[in-house]
């Protein structure tokens, strides 16, 4: 009984000492398991008398069971050293700044920002959108436009053409997006109200002009269309794009082979200290041309100049961008800088809305 108590004492020591898991382990096998000394004087209890069974039996059953709960007690021990050890490594500042979502940190490119306002505004005033293919032909970019033959429009200086077909066609990359509105006359019959945004191209490239660029022409055809019509939607986009109030706009007699009359607008702005504001002061800055559709155009598209009469407006996307939000170079807009994005983009879910405001 004396080798049981002491067996028992260093048992419990070797618990008590245990400096890991691992090692705890290692104590209950060589106590407990198959070969164990507690095991071992376990399997004797067999050769005993009934006598010597019942007190020595007893006895080493009760070091069993201390042995058993010193196990798990010096376990729990362990394993909350442990949590505790992983948490002291594993620790989190909570006073650094949280990283930003993915719909915070990204931007969106000023001219898709510009391009969601267009639509905005002349959606209100019941304009639809018109798309059309970047490689158009010379018949829809050019004659059905009322561009004679020798216009230098159409020469290679202006113009990407393609290399000649077997019949000598030539496709080109649209120089303006005004395809797309011969695409829509030839589509639909009158009335129409359209806009249509997209890119154009034309081999020019310095600060204020580059080769593929951006623009926004708006058709209405009619049987009552004049320009009254003409001068008060541009009227209401220009205040409502600028969000200012009110804003004076000269119209100034122009020339384009695809209206008559045609005319140049000017917009009442006021530059101070390398700024422009529009609405006030006494300058005035070109923005945009504008006409009533030529006679020849609509013939050109099947309708009939007798009894359906429109108007018709250009501007670049880029350069009112520009205006709109201090834009010093144009080339800068593909230039695919991050940190140029991050000053001049916008938040992903700031939709601009009419209500809400366009750009807040």
């Amino acid at each position: 009984m004396s080798d049981l108590a002491t067996l028992e004492t260093s048992i419990l020591d070797q618990i008590a000492t245990a400096g890991d898991e691992a090692a705890l382990e290692a104590v209950r096998v060589a106590a407990l398991g198959k070969k164990g000394s507690i095991s071992a004087l376990l399997a004797t209890l067999g050769k005993m008398s009934p006598e010597e069974r019942k007190t020595q039996g007893a006895a080493i059953n009760l070091a069993k069971d201390k042995v058993t709960q010193a196990l798990a007690v010096r376990r729990d021990v362990l394993k909350s050293a442990a949590l505790d050890a992983r948490l002291a490594s594993e620790t989190v500042d909570v006073t650094l700044p949280l990283r930003d979502a993915p719909a915070e940190a990204g931007r969106i490119h000023p001219l898709s920002q510009v391009w969601d306002e267009l639509t905005t505004i002349f959606a209100d005033m019941g304009f639809s959108v018109a798309e059309g293919p970047d490689i158009e032909t010379d018949d829809y970019n050019f004659t059905k436009l009322n561009f004679p033959e020798g216009h230098p429009a159409r020469e290679m200086h202006d113009t990407f053409f393609f290399h000649p077909k077997q019949d000598g066609s030539r496709m080109l990359l649209r120089t303006h997006t005004s395809p797309v509105q011969v695409r829509t006359m030839l589509s639909q019959k009158p009335p129409i109200r359209v806009i249509c945004p997209g890119r154009t191209y034309r081999i020019d490239s310095d600060a204020t002009h580059t080769p593929q660029f951006h623009q926004v022409e708006g058709l209405v055809i009619d049987k009552h269309s004049h320009l009254g019509h003409l001068k008060w939607i541009l009227h209401e986009f220009c205040k409502a794009f600028f969000e200012v109030d009110h804003i004076n706009m000269r119209f100034r007699p122009s020339f384009f082979p695809f209206t008559e009359p045609s005319l140049e607008v000017d917009i009442q702005c006021r530059r101070d200290k390398g700024e422009i504001r529009f609405g006030e002061g006494e300058d005035w800055l070109e923005i945009l041309g504008c006409g009533m559709v030529h006679p020849n155009v609509l013939r050109a598209c099947g309708i009939d100049p007798d009894e359906y009469q429109g108007f018709a407006w250009g501007m670049g996307i880029d350069r009112i961008a520009m205006l709109k939000y201090g834009i010093a170079d144009l080339r800068q807009l593909f230039d695919s800088d991050v940190r140029w994005l991050s000053h001049y983009g916008f938040k992903p879910l700031e939709v601009p809305t009419l209500a809400g405001g366009l750009s807040s």
